[in-house]
This record gives structure tokens, sequence and C-alpha cells, in this order.
């Protein structure tokens, strides 16, 4: 037996209500009306168990309410109504379980369930075996040190139902205020790549507790004030203000304050020179063993350069320098008679680096921004383009992308504006004769 229906009779069969986000129809063979809505990416449906129309539409429009409800509290990071607390049971790791709801003195609510700590356990403890291999040592231990210093004492033994969107933006203002500078006690911003970081290891615990049933639904943890559209770029130090750090950096090898101090401020000037002719990140060089590292002839131009496998963030690539970095290398592993699994710099010296720059007046730059050791790469980057190197070429030796290069370095180098190509002029037709025009118009 088939059944055909027109469009008329499908019509009243379905009905909108709410403005169009709420569906309601009944299926053939069925006396029921059912209800649809879409809300929170993906699609909600209920039996009203209803036959009468007006009944249908009642029951509907509560069962939407609760829904949107719902959805408005999960993101906020609030558990459902009705919903006292997260789970507190997991096959994996069983968690005893609590009363609902208790009070304190004050009788304000107390939350139970879960804790953060027990989350950021779980995390750290699944992270080390599933990013075997796929992460290094370094990545596993900034997770450990992020949350043993800073994740910790601010969430402590909450339960995972209290850290919420506000919470989240309370340990951000937390970061920016706690922390104070040991010469003038202001406070102490971190950078915004270290409190990024943090918040994405906030983000992997609650994933966690997430996929152990131990959180209804994450939080919202993006930052609630739009960041300025503003591309500030990098620091670096200009051709003039590299010759000055260079040359000191020279002058304190050669006659250090303390003798004891020599060998340091050599592998310093070395670092420096070898950075600023590579364009490696600081912590590629800090990897680099002398294996890594040949000095080869370079068929287009015939001049010694270094070639060298970089293991870094990008996995492993290859860098050709400038000719400049085939001197400290050498002095490198005669000085320090490096062999083969030998690092070439074990160690930065950070604070004799800081020194120098805070003698010569280089601490910041004219915008503010403190120099570091990525400046040195980002010296690279600048002085490459004023001298006309392709844009591509750089990005392929520097291991990043020609849009990164464009948005913050070559945005500010001038010798990247080609004068003749902007100040082009639209020739004017030539003048004609005054005897020529009274003829024409005769």
């Amino acid at each position: 037996m088939s059944y055909t229906f027109s469009v008329e009779a499908m019509d009243e069969h379905n009905h909108t209500l709410m403005d169009g986000r709420l569906h309601l129809y009944r299926r053939e063979h069925s006396r029921f009306w059912q209800c649809s809505t879409y809300l929170g990416g993906r699609n909600h449906r209920q039996s009203t168990h209803e036959e009468s129309l007006v009944l249908a539409k009642e029951f509907a429009r509560d069962w939407y309410m609760e829904r949107y409800t719902d959805e408005r509290r999960r993101r906020r990071g609030l558990p459902p109504y009705g919903v006292a607390a997260v789970p507190s049971q997991s096959v994996v790791e069983p968690v005893a379980a609590a009363p609902e709801v208790q009070t304190d003195r004050r009788r304000r609510p107390v939350a139970h369930g879960p804790t953060f700590k027990q989350a950021a356990d779980a995390f750290l403890r699944e992270a080390a075996v599933v990013t075997a291999g796929e992460r290094s040592e370094y990545y596993m231990k900034q997770k450990e040190q992020q949350v043993r210093v800073h994740l910790m004492p601010f969430f402590g033994d909450k339960a995972l139902s209290e850290v919420t969107a506000g919470l989240v933006q309370e340990y951000r203002v937390h970061r920016a205020t706690t922390n104070r500078d040991r010469r003038t006690n202001e406070p102490k911003r971190p950078a915004r790549n270290t409190l990024h970081g943090e918040i994405v290891t906030l983000r992997q615990i609650l994933k966690t507790a997430n996929r152990k049933g131990w959180l209804v639904a994450l939080p919202d943890m993006s930052a609630p004030y739009k960041k300025s559209g503003k591309v500030s770029h990098r620091a670096w130090f200009s051709p003039e203000e590299y010759k000055r750090l260079y040359q000191a950096s020279r002058d304190r090898a050669k006659n250090p304050k303390k003798e004891r101090w020599r060998a340091a401020a050599e592998n310093l000037h070395d670092y420096i020179l070898l950075m600023v002719n590579t364009g490696l990140r600081p912590d590629e060089v800090l990897g680099l063993e002398y294996r890594d590292v040949a000095i080869v002839t370079d068929d287009a131009t015939g001049e010694r350069i270094l070639e060298i496998k970089v293991r870094g963030k990008r996995g492993v690539g290859y860098c050709k320098s400038m000719p400049g970095a085939v001197m400290p290398f050498r002095r490198l592993k005669d000085r320090n008679k490096g062999q083969p699994t030998d690092r070439l710099f074990p160690s930065f010296q950070r604070e004799l680096f800081n020194t120098l720059l805070q003698e010569l007046g280089l601490r910041e730059d004219r915008e503010g921004q403190r120099r570091t050791a990525y400046s040195l790469r980002h010296t690279y980057i600048c002085l490459r383009l004023m001298e006309g190197a392709d844009i591509y070429q750089i990005a392929k030796n520097c291991r990043t992308s020609v849009e990164m290069i464009q948005t913050f370095y070559a945005s500010h180098i001038a010798s990247t504006l080609d004068a003749s190509a902007i100040n082009v002029r639209k020739p004017k037709p030539a003048k004609r004769p005054a005897r020529q025009e009274a003829a024409d118009a005769a």
C-alpha cells in the first residue's frame, strides 16, 4: 500500500513556532506531535505525547525554552538546571560520591565533585604517554611548570564546576597584577605568549575532565575584550645598533671584567654573530650539535657558508647561513674542542646579554618593546630584506611563512618600497598650437 500527500496536506502536519526556531510536525502513522530545534551545533528532538495541536504547541514552547536556557548556561560554563554537581564517577579513576549540595556556616552552596587538581594530574599522566614521540621533552616540562607554578596555586582544590568563564578572567587579572618588578615594585605583566600558553594548558586540563565525564561543558575562555587591530613590528637591531652590539660583545670577550667570565663572554660574542648570520630561533640554536653543522662552498656564489640541519618547532629543516657565520663556528669548535654530539651552546648567557643591552641603551626599541635573543633572528630577516633578498627564499631559510614576514617585518622596512613603481605619473597630452585650434574651430 502506498501513501501520497499533496502540498496542502503536508502543510497541515508541519508548523513553525518561536520565529522559525521551533518546528512542530507529525510523522506518518503516528498520532503524536513531535517538536525539534537546532541549538549548540546539533539537533534536539522530542515527542510531545499529545494528539491535540493546541496542547502540543504549549508543550513545544515550554520544551524549547528549557533547551534554550540549558544552552545559555552551557556557554557560561554552568551545569543545566537540576544538575547540582558534575558526575563524580569515572571508569578509569573512580571518585568518591558526595552529596549534591552542602552549605557552609553562611548557608551558601558549596560545590562538590572532582577537583581541578585531579583533572590536572590526569592530564599530565595522559599527555606524557600520548605525546611520546610527537612533542619534545621541553614541551612537557613547560606544561608541568605552568600547572605547578601558576595554575595550581590559583585554582587549587576548587571543584571543576566552579571553573567558570568569570573565574578564568579573574585568573588573567591575577597574573597581570600579582607579579611585581623587584626594582620599581610596579605590577609586571606577563608576556602575551606566556599568558596564552597558560590558558591553552588550562583548556587542555578541562578537556581532559570533559572526556572523563567530570565536567558538563567547557567554559568560554576567550578574552572578553577585543584585541587591537594594530600590528606591531618585531623588536630588532638596526644596522648601526647591531654594529654597536657586536663591537661591545667583542670588546667584552677580549677584556672581561673577571678572568673566569672570559669563556662566557667569548661564547656570547659568537652566539650573537651566529644568530644574526643564520636567522635561527633561540631554541634551535641551543639544540644544535656540531654534527648538525657543515662548512660548505655555495655553488651559486662560491662563498664558504654553513649548511645547518635544524631541529625545532617546525620539525627538521635546513638553513644556509651568511658567510659571516663560518668564523664564529670555527672559533667555537676550536675553543671548546667540540665533539660531534656536543652542543654548540650548552646555555645562553642571558644575564650578560641583558647587561650589554643595558649599558648600550639598547634594552628597548623606540616603541618600548624589550629586545631579547629573538631580536637577533628578527635582525637577520630585516637585514636580508634591506639588502633586497627574495622574501620567499628568506621564508624558506627561516622556516616560516611569507605572510608572517610581510606582516611583521617587511611593513616597516623602507627599502622594500620601490619608489620608481610608486611615484608613477600619467603623461600629459601635448598642448596644441593656437593656430591649429583656430583652424579646427573654423
